[in-house]
């Protein structure tokens, strides 16, 4: 008996128990009086979840590998952690014996991942707890009204079983996991992917994340096969239809910027790039809840935080600080600076309810450069735009140490390493193919530093990037002149429009020393080329992109 015959008639054993697809307002009232949440002021549920759950796990994420496929995933990559099929196997016995003898409630839920029918992704989700049905039913999206017969995953729907509070036996598990050294043996956690069986377990993370990007790096591994391009990325639309995707890592202000108010947005995270144009995966947005501030996130804020009945609200507040009167305080980071909330697309007030554009005519790479170096932005060739993509660049602030802090940068490929587990240059040049078909436009946006880099310079104004921005998508920034930096090999516009003072675009401008920023700049473009040797040298990357590398 195969495993979903197995998971089947464990379900119909347990009739009495499974709660399959029932209303949100129950799974809302069961969360609470399951005590898995509590209900703050506002009426969103607020949870904690144990401190290893407090993010995700990149060392307990793994991928089965098995030879018929395994040459489609880059094993050199630190995020791609092999499993054997029998470790997967035993995997899936736990979590059949743990339903069937350990859980007191089922719940499954049937949703679907991709806004365009041609290829929804059916997924149901088996789970014991009812905030992770409920966090399913805030991300994924509804079963389209005419099923899945459009789609070309038709016949292949994707399973998932999440069981946030159960842990393995390491004992089980010895010498197939990692030692955990904050537990100081095998580890009890988790996050496995089984590519080609549409097979996935989330066992003993109880953070969203893990269920969320599970299933974006199962997407990111199968739309290439279908020839659609997966990517990480926020996207919205002008009031023309203009499309437009925004790249960036954490701190970059992907969020902030994509948030426009004189543009729609189809979705903060995740988008496929097919023949028919730009759609997200998801139903809500997982937005990161540190410091938010109400007049600067107002759309955020009021999702999370508005007032509604409790068993109408549904938004998850994971991990924030909250009184015993049921206010939270964002700006308390004591638990952790991860807090999260999960709440459907429909709670903010601009958004595209079909989250179905376009080809977008312009993509902005963000980077928040510490350094101080890069043009505040800049234009990219195709060729530029397919090397920024591979590099994944922005810079995080180190610890300090008598007051000093040097940046590090930091590479992701596809602004989202994590997540892309196929080989670098399918997602590299399928973006390239798309870019020439469409004549999509690329700039680097640089949100960081200004003459100098931290505790020198100054972070460019967010009025200023907002400005340079507009200038990108309205096309503006397309019929100035631009010069070529020497060093990052980019095309720096000699003025943009709304900018006053157009020294402020090339960055040695902004430095009382030149020659402190020509050592800076040397120093970055070394570190660009240091990490294309690392990661690309044997990946078959063409000579054309490569040449495009600072440094090199």
């Amino acid at each position: 008996m195969g495993f979903h015959d197995e998971l089947r008639a464990l379900l119909e054993s347990r009739r009495a128990i499974v709660r399959e697809n029932i209303p949100r307002s129950r799974m809302i009232r069961e969360a609470i009086e399951n005590r898995e949440c509590v209900p703050a002021r506002c009426g969103a549920l607020a949870t904690w979840t144990p401190v290893e759950s407090s993010g995700r796990s990149p060392k307990d994420t793994m991928i089965v590998r098995r030879p018929e496929s395994e040459s489609n995933i880059d094993w050199t990559s630190p995020n791609n952690i092999p499993m054997t099929p029998g470790t997967f196997d035993m995997l899936l016995e736990d979590a059949l014996a743990t339903l069937r003898d350990k859980s007191d409630r089922i719940y499954v839920t049937d949703r679907s991942l991709g806004a365009d029918d041609s290829y929804t992704l059916p997924v149901r989700t088996v789970t014991d707890w009812a905030a992770s049905a409920l966090f399913t039913d805030n991300m994924f999206r509804p079963v389209p009204e005419g099923g899945f017969r459009s789609s070309c995953f038709s016949d292949r729907p994707f399973t998932l079983i999440a069981l946030p509070y159960h842990k393995l036996d390491p004992v089980r598990y010895e010498g197939r996991f990692r030692v955990d050294p904050r537990l100081g043996h095998t580890s009890t956690m988790a996050v496995a992917m089984d590519m080609d069986r549409f097979l996935g377990v989330v066992y003993g993370s109880a953070y969203g994340g893990s269920v969320k990007k599970l299933m974006f790096t199962v997407m990111n591994y199968i739309l290439p096969a279908e020839s659609i391009l997966p990517l990480h990325c926020s996207a919205n639309e002008g009031p023309q239809g203009d499309m437009a995707l925004l790249l960036g890592l954490s701190g970059t202000g992907k969020t902030t910027l994509s948030a426009d108010p004189s543009r729609a947005l189809l979705g903060d995270d995740e988008h496929g790039w097919t023949d028919h144009g730009v759609s997200n995966f998801e139903n809500g947005c997982y937005a990161k809840l540190i410091d938010l501030n109400p007049l600067k996130e107002p759309e955020i804020h009021n999702a999370c935080f508005h007032e509604a009945p409790v068993e109408e609200h549904g938004a998850i507040i994971e991990n924030a600080m909250m009184y015993p009167w049921g206010e939270f305080d964002l700006f308390d980071d004591r638990f952790t600076p991860n807090s999260r909330g999960s709440y459907p697309l429909t709670y903010l007030s601009n958004i595209k309810p079909s989250s179905r554009g376009g080809h977008p005519r312009t993509i902005l790479f963000l980077t928040a450069d510490a350094n101080g170096v890069l043009p505040p932005i800049s234009r990219l060739t195709t060729e530029q735009a397919m090397l920024w993509f591979l590099m994944g660049y922005t810079s995080k602030l180190a610890g300090t140490e008598t007051g000093i802090v040097d940046p590090k940068s930091t590479f992701s490929r596809f602004f989202g390493e994590p997540f892309m587990p196929r080989n670098p240059d399918v997602y590299a040049t399928m973006l390239g193919d798309r870019l020439r078909k469409h004549g999509t436009k690329v700039y680097l946006v640089n949100t960081g530093w200004s003459g100098g880099p931290y505790g020198t310079g100054s972070r460019i104004d967010l009025p200023i990037t907002r400005q340079m921005v507009h200038a990108a998508l309205d096309g503006s920034l397309e019929s100035v002149e631009y010069d070529p930096d020497p060093i990052f090999k980019v095309s720096v516009p000699r003025s943009c429009p709304g900018i006053d003072d157009p020294s402020i675009l090339t960055p040695v401008n902004t430095w009382q020393d030149r020659q402190l920023y020509d050592q800076r700049a040397a120093k970055l473009a070394s570190e660009f080329a240091a990490h294309f040797e690392k990661a690309y040298a044997d990946k078959g990357i063409p000579e054309e992109i490569a040449a495009a590398c600072p440094g090199r």
